[in-house]
């Protein structure tokens, strides 16, 4: 357990070098979109070969895909279902931001951190089953709610997917270690040292895009959402890891990936559809705040 607070402890420390150095101007927030577009097309992408190179495909990993995909349907349904008294722009907006989570900018570091690989190969797995939510089913939520003018297109979504580099290396390196090969020791040396970088350049960015104004006007909204998310999340989390009979690796990825934050694809669906931005920004980055807190003291009382 010390190691674990030890890690979540210089999480908070990198994190919180990333705000400081943007709120002393040092670092501007704009400067944070080419940082995230190296996370996930270079560093993350080499964390994924890296892990899951020549990695055995059980039947508990392929489950977690599966928990992903019919979680994300309930989260999406119930969020239509939830917000179905405001009007058609915000449920469209909250519905579509309640399925989907924030795993290879959030997760995925602390996992590395507590973890090891063993840890990224669970979270990676469920990623997967992740990527066709936040791709898939709140686009679409967001699509079919945005207005008149907006049409759902299914080559779209999967442009949305196969573009995913994160996901598209997931699919590829699993394929090739199911059929029993093993990338070049070159491939997977240069992918090594970058992968390296993913964890402090990803906490740093927390940091960056981390922020503390909060419009008041938000708040009978904010709370309805992170009420549904968090409440739904805890309880079936903590239902799953007293019932499931697998591994303790596997339930510790449900509960805590429950819990994590909105998916950061959000906020430029939020541009696109003509949702307000602000408040897709300002409520995903609390459930970041929220999402840290509540799993440090998951992981104190279960581990």
């Amino acid at each position: 357990m010390d190691s674990f607070n030890q890690q979540f402890l210089y999480s908070v420390i990198i994190i919180a070098l990333g705000f400081i150095l943007k709120q002393s101007n040092i670092i501007k927030e704009k400067d944070g979109e080419g940082l995230a577009r190296i996370i996930f097309n270079l560093t993350l992408p080499a964390l994924i070969i890296v892990t899951f190179n020549g990695i055995t495909i059980d039947y508990s990993l392929i489950l977690l895909i599966v928990i992903a995909i019919l979680y994300g349907l309930l989260l999406g349904f119930l969020g239509i279902v939830f917000f179905k008294n405001e009007d058609r722009t915000t449920k469209g907006m909250l519905a579509m931001m309640v399925p989907g989570f924030n795993i290879g900018l959030f997760a995925y570091p602390l996992v590395e951190g507590i973890w090891g690989q063993e840890g990224l190969k669970y979270f990676g797995m469920f990623d997967v089953g992740n990527a066709f939510i936040v791709f898939g089913l709140s686009y679409l939520i967001g699509t079919y709610y945005a207005g008149d003018n907006v049409t759902f297109d299914i080559k779209n979504v999967v442009g949305k997917l196969t573009r995913s580099i994160p996901l598209m290396t997931y699919i590829i390196v699993c394929a090739i270690s199911m059929i029993g090969l093993h990338l070049p020791i070159a491939v997977l040396d240069v992918a090594s040292i970058i992968s390296a970088a993913n964890m402090p350049m990803s906490l740093l960015l927390l940091g960056i895009y981390l922020n503390f104004s909060f419009d008041k006007k938000y708040m009978t909204l904010t709370l309805k959402y992170l009420t549904l998310r968090y409440v739904v999340g805890l309880a079936l989390g903590l239902f799953l890891f007293a019932v499931l009979p697998f591994d303790n690796m596997f339930k510790f990825t449900l509960l805590i990936g429950f819990i994590l934050p909105t998916s950061m694809s959000v906020l430029p669906y939020s541009v696109e559809f003509g949702y307000d931005k602000k408040f897709v920004g300002t409520t995903s980055n609390l459930t970041i705040v929220i999402s840290f807190i509540l799993i440090w003291i998951m992981a104190n009382l279960i581990l």
